[in-house]
């Protein structure tokens, strides 16, 4: 696959986890730096590697969820395998500049 491609398809994934929100965080998972990996193949396989704020997030499912839903209509995107890490853990020092200044942290 091409350089261009590959990098479009990983863009467009980027911009489509910037939809998804903690419902008790007014910032997407993206910013919040709960996106540890994201690895596209040239056959349209994509690996993303995420975790939660805290290993008992109640609305984990539902974020799962919609990551999976989100993603995997992307066009490019044959198949997601989705994986819940907890190593190393979140902390807010993983956000994004714009995540910190809508919460406060700066």
């Amino acid at each position: 696959m091409e350089a261009t491609p590959f990098l479009a398809l990983e863009e467009a994934i980027v911009k489509m986890l910037k939809t998804v929100y903690d419902p008790e965080i007014p910032v997407n998972v993206y910013d919040l730096g709960l996106i540890y990996r994201i690895d596209t193949q040239e056959d349209g396989q994509v690996t993303i590697d995420m975790t939660m704020t805290a290993p008992a997030c109640p609305m984990a499912d539902f974020i799962l969820e919609d990551v999976r839903m989100k993603v995997e209509s992307i066009e490019g995107v044959k198949s997601l395998t989705l994986n819940l890490v907890f190593e190393p853990a979140w902390d807010k020092d993983m956000m994004s500049e714009e995540a910190k200044l809508e919460l406060g942290f700066m």
